[in-house]
This record gives structure tokens, sequence and C-alpha cells, in this order.
């Protein structure tokens, strides 16, 4: 019997390479794997000595190049989407980021379909938590289904937003959607970016470690390839989340790291003038056992990342504890580590760099208003602190959930609809029809086919709102299921508009 073929993309990342090795040991006896990794003197150091592998087959080349990704669609039977351009790059290049993560992944389906796959070959797309966008306190548990509300600047999650719409609605029978969460490991101890401070004290996010996501995708083709892997897991949406073990605020995340130092005060390290109060990404989540317990991959916890953050800092540790048990060497040691900080703060995307020169949508973005941020303490230890993290606000999805999926009708999505601000233009719905398009109009006007799955699993909406602009204080006060996560969070003033840069039109 022939073995199913693998086609990964971005081998060479993160979360592809930990995949990778996570499935040597089945090449050539489970399933076969092909990689098309881009062509750079890094990937083929990484890859030559894998050359030869019994089950294993390289292509160096561009995930742009429609040909490379052709040949390796109808040599495969199953396609693991791992590429991506992510931030902070993206927010740096956001045509890029949309020509590689939009763009490549409709070059993979279009590839299927015009291969004649569509019913039989199985796509894998990796999503990410930014495409729900802030989430703090006290909405900071969620689920799928909750609004798509991608941060003001984060052209990472508009890109993975356009391009999850087109997986859903490509009308492949086998897709599924991993929305991945943070990615704790070597590669986050690396990370020395302004986008460190765009990260709020008070945000969560239920992280996973790099092993933790390449043993999910291991154990998905594993299981696929000796046919235990339910059917029922396939054409849906899941949080990639490492559970409870995984779950940290950023604040108690930045007491443990420095902790391993021996720095206790936080007031030397953190300024809460140059550290954004809202518009990041990360949720608690409410459904993350959900593929838990389809593939079985959860092994880490934080502590994971606190190795990997002391490996990296190598011998200043000790350094570190050295200072810090001198009198004032807490003081001394926030100061030099605080100097560091200094032109990841002044670059471009940098919070002190939005004060300094006075940029109002980033100030608004991040702050609120130039008052709010003025308003402030000098000190961490004097901002007032979230506790209650226990306490679940679930967002209401405006459909009786409770209804098994066969029993969705025309009357749940109107009333589906209507709760988003909209109205159903269609009036025929086959009973528990989740695939086919409905005709709807939002609340700004707009008319646009869309299916229930897409709506109510997805949290999608209106593309032509999701292309134009961040208008979300706006679009508060006409659609209350998005209401939920914007007025908690916000005040009713404001209403300022971000126009975007790129949409996927844009793409070729």
């Amino acid at each position: 019997m022939k073995r199913p073929v693998v086609f990964m993309t971005g081998a060479g990342g993160g979360m592809g390479y930990e995949s990778f090795k996570m499935m040597l040991p089945d090449l050539g006896n489970l399933y076969d794997l092909l990689i098309l990794v881009r062509d750079s003197d890094k990937n083929r150091k990484l890859f030559e000595r894998y050359i030869g592998k019994k089950g294993l087959k390289i292509r160096f080349g561009d995930l742009l190049d429609k040909e490379a990704v052709r040949y390796c669609v109808e040599n495969s039977d199953i396609c693991l989407h791992i590429a991506a351009f992510v931030s902070p790059a993206a927010d740096y290049y956001p045509k890029k980021a949309m020509e590689n993560n939009f763009g490549s992944t409709r070059s993979i389906i279009d590839a299927i379909i015009a291969s004649g796959k569509q019913d039989t070959y199985k796509f894998v797309y990796i999503g990410t938590v930014a495409e729900t966008g802030d989430r703090m306190p006290p909405i900071h548990w969620g689920r799928i289904g909750d609004p798509i509300k991608p941060s003001m600047y984060d052209y990472y999650a508009v890109s993975k937003v356009a391009a999850e719409r087109y997986v859903i609605e490509s009308g492949l029978k086998y897709w599924v959607s991993l929305r991945q969460t943070g990615i704790i490991g070597p590669a986050m101890a690396k990370i020395r970016d302004a986008i460190q401070f765009h990260n709020c004290m008070d945000n969560v996010l239920e992280y996973v470690s790099d092993r933790d996501s390449g043993r999910a995708m291991r154990n998905l083709c594993a299981y696929d390839a000796e046919k235990t892997l339910d059917e029922s897991f396939w054409g849906h949406i899941y949080n990639i989340g490492g559970g409870e073990s995984c779950r940290t605020d950023t604040y108690s995340m930045y007491k443990r790291m420095y902790k391993e130092m021996g720095i206790t005060d936080l007031d030397t390290i953190v300024e809460p003038k140059y550290t954004a109060t809202r518009n990041f990404h990360g949720q608690y989540y409410l459904d993350s056992d959900k593929l838990e317990n389809y593939l079985h991959f959860r092994s880490d916890s934080l502590q994971y990342f606190i190795d990997a953050y002391m490996k990296e800092a190598g011998a200043g540790i000790e350094f570190g504890k050295k200072i810090c048990k001198l009198p004032g060497g807490q003081k001394i040691m926030g100061s030099m580590i605080k100097s560091s900080f200094k032109e990841a703060l002044n670059s471009e995307h940098g919070t002190k760099h939005f004060i300094d020169t006075n940029m109002e949508d980033r100030i608004d973005a991040y702050w609120g208003s130039r008052k709010a941020w003025e308003a402030l303490p000098e000190k961490l230890s004097e901002m007032e602190r979230f506790t209650d993290w226990d306490t679940v606000v679930k967002i209401d999805h405006g459909y009786d959930e409770t209804k098994p999926e066969e029993e969705l009708d025309l009357e749940d999505m109107k009333k589906a609809v209507a709760f988003r601000g909209g109205e159903l233009l269609s009036d025929t719905m086959v009973k528990g029809d989740w695939k086919s398009k409905l005709k709807m109009k939002c609340a700004f006007g707009h008319t646009f086919e869309a299916s229930p799955r897409l709506i109510l699993e997805g949290g999608h909406w209106c593309p032509e709102c999701e292309r134009k602009s961040w208008n979300y204080g706006n679009r508060a006060k006409v659609d209350p299921f998005f209401a939920q996560v914007w007025n908690p969070l916000h005040e009713p003033d404001e209403l300022r508009e971000y126009p975007k840069e790129v949409t996927e039109l844009d793409v070729e």
C-alpha cells in the first residue's frame, strides 16, 4: 500500500523545523515528506545533513512560485501550511506579509483545485491568535467563534484573516484552520524588538511550546496515516494552546523571568510610560482542549520558556545575581537592562518614538489618548493590577449553540446576522448546511456572500469592512456581537478610523 505524502511549508522556521524533527522517525514508515524551503544559505546548511534520507524529498524554492507549489501539491496527499511572514517583520513590511501569507495560501488551494483533488486532498492551515486581537481583561477568556478583530497596525493578523477566509470558503472537503498562539522557546527568548513594549502588562496568553507545536503536526500526520484521526476533525477551526500550565499574564511572566536574575523589583526595569496598555493580542482559551483531545500534543509548561530565556542570557545570569546582592544592586542591574531597550524604544515602531514625535494615531491605538498616557504613573508598582483572572465573560455568538449542527436553519442565521447588525438577504437555506454561502448585508450597506461556517464558527464578518480600515468604534455602535469585545475596553468617543495600507486584493 502506497504511503501518503505530506507536503510541508515553512520547514526552516521555528514551528516548521520542530515539526520536521518530530516527523523524522516516521519517514519512510508511516508517510513520506516533501518540503519546499526557501533557497538560502541558512536553509541549505540546515537541511544538507538530511539529503538522501529515506522518505524525504527536499525542494528548494519559493512559495510564491506557482509552478513549484503545483508540483508539490500534485505529488502529495496532505499539506501542512506552516510557512508565514510573521511579526515583528510583518509590521515593517505589510505588503510582503500579505503577498506571502495570503498569496501562498491562495496558490496552494488553487493548485489543489486545479489538480482535481478538492474532495480528497487534506489542507492544514496555521492561523493565529492575532486574528482576534486585543482581549484584555475582563474579556480575556475566548474561544473559536468570537469576533475577528486584528489589532490596529497588525498586518500579520490582517494577512492571516484574509488567508483563513479563503481557506474556509475554498470548497475543499478536508481543511482545518489551527490558530496558533504565542510560541515559547529559544526563538521567543531571542526577540529584541519594539514589539516587546506593545505587549501590555495585563495582557494574557495561553502559550504553547515550539516542541509541542511540532508534536501536534507530527501526530496529525501520523494519526491520519494510521486512519485513527476522526473524520469529525476536518472542516473546523481550533485554537492551539498549551493548556493551564502555559497561561500567564505579562506582568507575572516578567516577575518570573527577572527573579531568575535576582531582580524582584520590576520598577527598576519596566517603565509604564513606554509600555502599551492596549492593542496587542492574546487570550486564555475556553476551548483549546478540543485540539488536545484530537492530537495529544501537550507536554511543556511555561518553565520551558524560562529555561530557554536563562540559556539565552548565558553567563549574564550569574553576573546579574552577584550584582543584585550588592546594596543598590537591583537598581544598577535594572539600569543596565533598561539601557539595552533604548534602541527598540526609539525605533520606527517604538513606543517612546510614538510619544516623542506625538504620533496621535499610534498613541490613540496603544493607550487610548494622550490624556490616558499622561495619566500613567511613573512606577509599575503604582499601576492598578487586574487580579480576577478566573472569572469568564463569555462572548454571545448570537444563535443557539446547544442545537446540533445539523439542525441549524434559516431562522438561526437570520438571528445571528441581525445580532451582527446585518440583514440576511437569502430567503432559503438547506437545514444543517454550514458550507454553502448565503447572501447578507452588513450595517454599513455592504452586500457579500459567506457560509455559516465562516460567520458562526470563524467569527468573520463583512470582507469590505475588514479590507478598508480598522473602524472598530463605529462598528461597535451598530454591531452588538462585535461590541462585546470593544466596549468593555474603550470609551464611547473612541471613534478613530485607521485606514489599511494593503489588502488581499493587492496580491496578484
